[in-house]
């Protein structure tokens, strides 16, 4: 599968795109572009969220290789321009987030270190930040940095009815139908921009749904119940007490004011536990920070930029970030 490009969001130049076959016969869609800056301040390896592919980072790219950066961006099994696990190509299902992890260090051993030069940093967002949040043993020792966009540190639910979706997966799983949709998820979840909760911007929301017209093999409907599970096992993890004293990577987590889909109380805490994590709320951001309007972004580009050594653009009103 190649990039899909509309007009307006044209596939960054000088780009190169191949398939990774990871152990299980899995393949991984992946795409590196060098940075655009004769001086050249790392690499930066893109680790997206839920039902989200390449495609929809370009604008990121752009702005990643203009701050001097290699860039490397891939999709994650299951979803994207990578493999389905399932029959049904609409569902979003993964076994374990290990698997995620497991996927991650592959793109980073064959792609990342192999073309590119360091420092390494990684820019993850949502399921992204729980996978680099699960594979910070295997990254502290290839990674310099890492930054967190709403990472799905726990979801954002009121706890009677977080416990009891989490109860309610279990029994699902146990009655064989771990491949399901979850509870109320099906096809065509893909709703209006107005009373959506991932972003505020009218033109990002609409290019994002325009990719999708383009080249709807790239999306997904819903998770299954065997995704949430996986979810679910992970977040538990985090809430081990050991988790975050042993966490020792410099991480910054960048959450959103207006957070509708994973707690942003829940990864303030984290950070309140753990030397290495700094926190930031960008105040009524919705979940979807990179795609948000650009009064946000500045905000989350500027703490990008004091929080990465070498990474800077010329921008007008930059605000200095206090974590």
């Amino acid at each position: 599968m190649s990039l899909t490009e509309t007009p307006g969001n044209p596939i960054p130049p000088g780009a190169i795109l191949g398939f990774l076959s990871v152990s299980d016969g899995m393949k991984l869609r992946w795409a590196n572009w060098a940075a655009a800056t004769k001086t050249v301040s790392g690499t930066v390896t893109i680790i997206q969220g839920f039902d989200e592919y390449i495609e929809k980072y370009f604008e990121v790219i752009e702005e990643l290789r203009a701050r001097g950066f290699n860039v490397v961006a891939y999709d994650l099994r299951g979803q994207g321009g990578s493999g389905r696990l399932l029959e049904d190509p609409m569902k979003g299902h993964v076994e374990s987030f290990g698997d995620f992890v497991q996927d991650l260090n592959c793109i980073l051993d064959e792609v990342a270190l192999t073309n590119f030069p360091g420092p390494h940093y990684i820019l993850s967002h949502s399921t992204g930040g729980a996978i680099s949040l699960l594979a910070h043993e295997h990254l502290k020792t290839r990674v310099d940095r890492i930054v967190m966009s709403s990472p799905l540190v726990e979801f954002s639910m009121p706890f009677p009815l977080l416990a009891a979706s989490k109860i309610l997966s279990r029994f699902l799983i146990m009655c064989g139908l771990s491949k399901s949709y979850i509870p109320g998820g099906g096809p065509d979840l893909h709703g209006p921009f107005e009373g959506n909760i991932l972003t505020s911007c009218p033109k990002r929301f609409t290019r994002m749904r325009e990719i999708i017209e383009q080249n709807p093999g790239l999306g997904l409907s819903a998770p299954t119940v065997g995704w949430f599970q996986a979810a679910a096992d992970s977040i538990k993890i985090f809430k081990q007490p050991h988790f975050a004293r042993q966490y020792s990577i410099p991480s910054l987590i960048i959450t959103a004011g207006a957070e509708e889909i994973v707690s942003s109380k829940a990864s303030e805490e984290l950070c309140q536990r753990s030397s290495a994590l700094k926190y930031l709320q960008i105040k009524d951001a919705r979940h979807e920070l990179l795609m948000e309007s650009d009064l946000f972004r500045k905000q989350f580009w500027t703490a990008f930029d004091e929080f990465i050594p070498s990474s800077s653009i010329e921008t007008d009103d930059q605000t200095e970030i206090s974590y």
